[in-house]
């Protein structure tokens, strides 16, 4: 088996991190969502404020 050094940021989610939340009990269709956008545009931190838009 390869290191965790040599798996891409997928494989690693893939192999490891599903498999965990299943068998925690999450229900992959219902709770489970991948590379979902949430913003429109780019979020910054402004004098302490998180800030996301079209900046």
């Amino acid at each position: 088996m390869n290191s965790k050094k040599d798996l891409s940021e997928r494989d690693i989610i893939t192999k490891y991190i599903l498999p965990a939340i299943e068998n925690a009990g999450w229900d992959k269709q219902t709770q489970i969502r991948e590379e979902v956008t949430f913003t429109d545009g780019r979020c910054g931190n402004a004098a302490g404020f998180g800030i996301c838009g079209d900046t």
